[in-house]
């Protein structure tokens, strides 16, 4: 597996991004931009991706897991070990389909998220550094992981952006007050 990732913050000063001011919650929102590639390999699948939160200090919370759920017998289920970073983080202890969480596997192209404080897998953040993590793996091809770190609650608007180089492309987190 090779990890490479890039982080820019526009919009404001770092100290801004990363330190944070209370703001109104009921405005936060994380918009999230994921690229799937366009690979010319032999023989192509459509890879898992994983999308959670880590937080300094503590657990992990899955925002979004996208994969085959539709297979007869929940099969797809177990090639979810193979996104082994967020499998160990928190994906083994869940139960699936989970509500609100799971999506099917996405084509190539960019695909947008979006996660209200106070609704859905986001809930109610508390206070502090977190870093959203990205995971795809994919049959037959490879497996990719990009950090983004951010403070929450956010002092203002900023984005923070990665780029794959294998199995996920553009990655832009912006988060908002």
């Amino acid at each position: 597996m090779h990890v490479r990732h890039h982080l820019v913050l526009t919009g404001l000063p770092l100290a801004a991004a990363v330190g944070g001011i209370a703001a109104p919650a009921q405005a936060q929102t994380l918009d999230l931009s994921i690229t799937i590639p366009r690979l010319s390999v032999a023989e192509y699948h459509k890879p898992y991706v994983a999308v959670w939160l880590e937080k300094e200090g503590g657990g992990a919370r899955t925002l979004a897991v996208w994969y085959d759920h539709d297979m007869k017998n929940g099969e797809g289920t177990k090639w979810l070990r193979d996104v082994r970073q967020w499998w160990r983080a928190s994906g083994r202890s869940m139960s699936f389909p989970a509500d609100g969480v799971t999506g099917a596997t996405r084509a190539p192209g960019t695909h947008t998220l979006r996660f209200a404080a106070g609704k859905g897998p986001l809930g109610q953040l508390g206070p502090g550094k977190y870093t959203l993590v990205v995971e795809a793996a994919r049959e037959v091809g490879g497996r990719e992981l990009l950090r983004l770190p951010f403070a929450w609650p956010p002092a203002g608007d900023g984005t923070a952006r990665a780029a794959g180089t294998s199995e996920l492309g553009a990655v832009t987190l912006t988060v908002r007050r």
